[in-house]
């Protein structure tokens, strides 16, 4: 938070906005995509890597989360805008834009949220569940966003079957590219010899560019980069990081983080430079106000309605309790992904509703980074489900969870062959 107020305040004085500015678009494939990749790959991940486990077994809780979670808060959060909009409590915008303004507005990133839970112990099944939630429900919000910003500009195909359509052929079709991209740099780095003394670095640097061609293809498909790399993301860290050799793994990990970390900070301080430099519509505060009211709101719906469906298949034992309900519900966070659609929107809304999008986002991130971030140590204290990692509890579950170890079918495949004792 220091670069929203600090290098807020020097834009004005040693800065131009032609130095700094970044179109929508570019900002989201320069900045985002780097930041998600690295986050995904390891950064993010690196309280898992030796406890992977929770992540993967809870992985269908993680799927109803982020994809009917996700559609949910964005359909309740869009009809609660426009609603408002037509009683006149708040800005006015048409129904497809209202929409647009909840799909982006439901990617969740609590990198705050996340640190705390691993700084507090809190039980691994918890922290793999919010994150990730936020790691996949960016590609559907990224996904749904798109689908309603063609719908915009094609208004002929408003039909619920082509919308229906659209959505299915850009988010299986981005993620089939993704993960099959992802499968293919396993088989490159288990057969290869890239592991020898002479070739560390093309292998570490082939292990750090394999994501952006999983982008540029979907990119070149017209399918979603940032969805096709986060999949990839995913593979990558399960099937191809263990062909790595042991030093080009040491190194690619601390490059990942070193890097994950500037990126992180970087959009903070790009914030800071356009809520400082850019003509933000803060007389609409109306707006602003009911779209935090709204977001808590379809927040709640989202993680209530999903845990109720989660909870109906899963055995007593391993139900998700009222306590972690609560927490889920608390950790929804926004941030760069929300940040970076809605400067795309400023570019596909130019009559000034893409301007209102922007300023009521930027006021979402900042408040509920500062007010939720601030209070999840109390949060978590006061739901008792803080430094609980290592209680009976946690080991019951570590012990029904899903089996999705070395055994399965796909581990003698891309994973390195002296691992299941097969021979090249």
């Amino acid at each position: 938070m220091a670069g929203l107020m600090v290098e807020g305040l020097l834009a004005y004085l040693t800065l131009r906005k032609e130095m700094v500015q970044f179109p929508g678009r570019a900002f989201l494939s320069v900045i985002a995509a780097p930041d998600y990749i690295i986050s995904l790959t390891y950064a993010s991940f690196y309280p898992l890597i030796k406890k992977m486990k929770p992540f993967f077994s809870n992985f269908g809780a993680i799927i109803t989360f982020a994809i009917v979670g996700t559609f949910i808060a964005s359909i309740v959060t869009g009809v609660l805008v426009y609603l408002a909009g037509l009683i006149h409590l708040v800005y006015r915008m048409p129904l497809i834009e209202s929409m647009m303004f909840g799909a982006l507005v439901s990617a969740t990133d609590p990198v705050t949220v996340l640190s705390i839970f691993q700084e507090l112990g809190t039980d691994v099944n918890l922290y793999a569940l919010v994150f990730g939630e936020s790691v996949l429900n960016d590609a559907m919000a990224i996904s749904l966003y798109r689908t309603m910003a063609s719908l915009r500009t094609n208004p002929s195909s408003q039909n619920i079957f082509v919308v229906i359509l659209r959505f299915l052929e850009n988010f299986f079709g981005s993620m089939s590219t993704g993960v099959g991209a992802g499968f293919i740099s396993a088989l490159l780095f288990k057969y290869s010899t890239l592991g020898v003394e002479n070739l560390y670095n093309l292998e570490s640097c082939l292990f750090v560019l394999f994501p952006y061609f999983s982008y540029m293809l979907a990119e070149g498909f017209g399918l979603s980069g940032i969805v096709s790399i986060l999949f990839t993301g995913i593979v990558m860290k399960r099937y191809t990081s263990p062909n790595l050799s042991e030093d080009s793994q040491r190194f690619t990990a601390s490059l990942f983080h070193l890097l994950s970390s500037l990126a992180e900070t970087f959009v903070f301080i790009y914030m800071g430079f356009d809520i400082a430099m850019e003509r933000q519509s803060w007389s609409h505060i109306g707006f602003i106000f009911f779209s935090i009211v709204f977001i808590l709101v379809a927040r709640a719906a989202n993680v209530f309605s999903c845990i109720f469906l989660v909870n109906l298949v899963r055995p007593p034992h391993r139900k998700i309790s009222r306590q972690y309900q609560q927490a889920l519900w608390y950790s929804g966070l926004r941030g760069a992904m929300a940040f970076a659609l809605a400067l795309q929107s400023v570019h596909d809304l130019p009559e000034g509703h893409g301007q209102a999008i922007l300023s009521a986002t930027i006021s979402i991130i900042v408040l509920t980074v500062l007010l939720i971030g601030g209070s999840t140590s109390t949060m978590l204290e006061s739901l008792h489900v803080a430094g609980d990692g290592n209680n009976g509890h946690h080991r019951s579950l570590e012990a029904s969870n899903l089996h999705f170890g070395k055994e399965t079918w796909l581990y003698p495949i891309f994973l390195p062959i002296r691992w299941h004792g097969c021979k090249a």
